[in-house]
């Protein structure tokens, strides 16, 4: 019995020993945890309770210089259904009534959605897709179904909401409108504005502290936010969507007459460089034109006969002859180190001008005005193209512009035939908008200026920044020259290779083009032309420049000369922007209305300050004229959309509270 009480008394003393040692190894835990890696646990368990959300900045808009909306951000929503989470009994009562509510919007039949939810019920899904990409109307319409309506926990319902950019007038000058778009690994890419002026757009995100609650809820600790948002500056773009739209459906209607495979067109405001249209369609493989590349600023190719204003401009800025030196055209053909340059009229045309053989677009006669001047110093000639800044860049804000390509004499792949083809457009590589910059020099006075695609930066009302034309050369050429190349680029039209757009009623000056491109590969292959028209109009008060290229145009009628293809497009657009636009000299007629406006304005704004400073009710005032009106009271002013007041946030009558903001929504 002794030895078993003994027995007994060692083992308890063990497990005391051992219950001893466990509650020493748990105090040295506490006290490792408390001080020695106390902040680490204090730092995850705050990560995981409390959590900074970011609060996405107001991407700003992108308007027309005629004040319409170009692109815009609004929200897009998706709803799911976690069929596990409404009761048996709520479920049965309402997933008929659930389902014909859904067949009413989302145009499939209730026996549809209401398999569909059973179904989803019957596999445990907790996540089953019922619509997404919705407006916020449907969104709020589907949110007060039967079951949905009792909400997330009793109700089943799952919202996402996402962000989306919309262009509201189509895709109309998609390209350059432009995207940005984000990567999840926070890498970034676009094009056109919204790419090359995302600094002003984007904003900038704030910050929100917040809690996790029950069932992976999160709510705000404190009423305010860590870092608010800075809302994104709206962008005030240079096109004009009247002409826009001139210009877009003038190009596309040639593309599916010509069955071309791609074209570009662009307009551009002769003193400021801001372009009003530029639209660039490439044929997809169901025959409709949609805007795929931006040709005008991204395709260099060789331009053809358009370059011939560059032979004539140099030959009289260095008095090497003139428009009235004489060439014969030897029956329309010429050898130079055994290689053929032919006019496109068979037989030549005998002996003509150098202005005439500008006018006709004879190679021939351009060809040899520039070789026998410069063939013993062909330097002369490339450095004057050089000056005209033709070897450069234009430096735009777009991302991806065109290199262009003028062969130098020190170039190892310099020839005895690249003087010679130079002169008609061959062996030289520019852009349609670097070739458009050019000929609007021209028609500036001898002013280039930077082409340029937006005008302003905006916060709401006020100015951020002014976009000013940019002068790339002050004077390309003498005075002299210019009113001789005028004079040429006029007569190209009325009596030259441009005479079937020649109108008495509106003069018009350019120059045609027409180039053979992929001509050197040996078995002719891919071999097409691309056809060009470019100038400026009217021809004697020059207020807009254009171009028109157009790329393989169907030659089975043999019209794909830039007379016949390229030409018409520039023809109506001119006509129609002169003939349809409404005109600004209606604007003196309606000075006694804007100052009986302005007098109205006044009045009133001087009866509420004797209101009490009450919110006005300005429902069906234009929009600029509401924000001033309550920015002069004191408030701050927010708006949705453009054009007049439809809704205020602050009802009408109420006090009114410095730098409170109210919200308008324009119609």
């Amino acid at each position: 019995m002794a030895v078993d009480d003994k027995y007994i008394s060692y083992r308890i003393y063990l497990v005391a020993f051992a219950i001893f040692l466990i509650a020493l190894a748990v105090a040295v835990k506490l006290t490792n945890i408390q001080w020695v890696e106390g902040d680490y646990y204090r730092e995850l368990a705050k990560e995981r309770t409390v959590k900074n959300f970011v609060i996405p900045a107001n991407k700003g808009n992108i308007y027309s210089a005629d004040g319409s909306l170009l692109a815009t951000s609004i929200p897009k929503y998706t709803i799911r259904f976690d069929a596990l989470a409404p009761t048996k009994e709520n479920f049965e009562k309402y997933v008929n009534d659930l389902s014909d509510s859904l067949a009413t919007v989302l145009n499939k039949s209730s026996f549809y959605y209401q398999n569909e939810l059973r179904k989803a019920r019957a596999n445990n899904n907790r996540y089953f897709l019922v619509a997404r990409d919705l407006s916020y109307t449907e969104y709020v319409k589907i949110k007060g179904f039967p079951l949905f309506e009792l909400g997330p926990y009793k109700g089943g319902i799952i919202i996402d909401q996402k962000t989306v950019r919309e262009h509201p007038i189509g895709k109309i000058a998609e390209r350059t409108i432009g995207y940005e778009r984000k990567y999840d690994a926070g890498h970034t890419d676009g094009k056109g504005i919204e790419w090359a002026y995302r600094e002003y757009l984007n904003g900038k995100d704030g910050r929100i502290l917040k809690q996790k609650i029950a069932k992976g809820q999160w709510k705000p600790i404190r009423d305010m936010n860590e870092v608010d948002p800075l809302d994104g500056y709206d962008v005030i773009s240079t096109i004009d969507v009247y002409i826009q739209d001139i210009a877009h459906h003038a190009l596309l209607k040639q593309l599916e007459d010509y069955e071309a495979d791609h074209g570009c067109v662009v307009v551009m405001e002769t003193h400021t460089g801001q372009v009003k249209a530029i639209s660039n369609l490439g044929r997809a493989n169901d025959g409709t034109y949609y805007e795929t590349t931006n040709y005008a600023v991204a395709e260099s190719h060789e331009p053809g006969s358009t370059f011939k204003l560059v032979d004539l401009m140099t030959i009289l800025e260095d008095k090497v002859a003139d428009t009235s030196t004489v060439y014969d055209t030897y029956g329309g053909v010429i050898k130079y180190s055994g290689k053929s340059v032919r006019d496109s009229h068979e037989g030549g045309y005998g002996k003509i001008s150098l202005a005439r053989g500008f006018e006709l677009s004879s190679n021939t006669v351009l060809v040899q005005a520039v070789y026998n001047n410069y063939k013993s110093n062909p330097s002369k000639f490339v450095n004057r193209v050089n000056s005209y800044g033709l070897n450069k860049r234009l430096n735009m804000d777009f991302k991806g512009e065109g290199r262009p390509f003028i062969p130098q004499p020190s170039d190892k792949n310099w020839s005895n035939i690249s003087l010679p083809w130079m002169a008609f457009g061959y062996g030289v590589s520019v852009t349609p908008m670097q070739t458009l910059a050019y000929y609007n020099a021209v028609a500036n006075g001898g002013v280039m200026v930077r082409p340029q695609f937006v005008s302003e930066i905006k916060e709401w009302n006020r100015t951020i920044k002014k976009m000013e034309p940019v002068v790339i050369n002050p004077k390309i050429c003498s005075d002299a020259t210019l009113a001789k190349l005028k004079a040429v680029l006029k007569n190209v039209v009325k009596k030259g290779t441009g005479s079937k757009l020649y109108s008495k009623d509106f003069p018009m000056a350019g120059k045609t083009g027409t180039a053979q491109v992929n001509y050197g590969k040996r078995d002719g292959s891919g071999l097409y032309y691309a056809s060009s028209f470019v100038g400026y109009f009217p021809a004697d008060a020059p207020k807009y420049s254009c171009i028109v290229v157009v790329h393989k145009p169907n030659t089975a009628n043999n019209n794909y000369y830039g007379a016949d293809v390229a030409g018409p497009v520039f023809k109506r657009i001119a006509q129609k922007i002169f003939t349809e636009v409404p005109s600004t000299n209606e604007i003196k007629k309606l000075d006694g209305k804007i100052a009986k406006q302005e007098k109205n304005y006044n009045a009133y704004y001087a009866k509420l300050q004797k209101t009490n400073q009450l919110i006005p009710n300005v429902k069906g005032m234009p929009g600029m004229d509401a924000i001033a009106l309550l920015e002069n009271l004191g408030l701050r002013v927010r708006t949705k959309g453009i054009g007049k007041v439809k809704n205020q946030s602050l009802k009408a009558g109420q006090n009114i509270t410095k730098n409170t903001t109210i919200t308008l929504e324009l119609s």
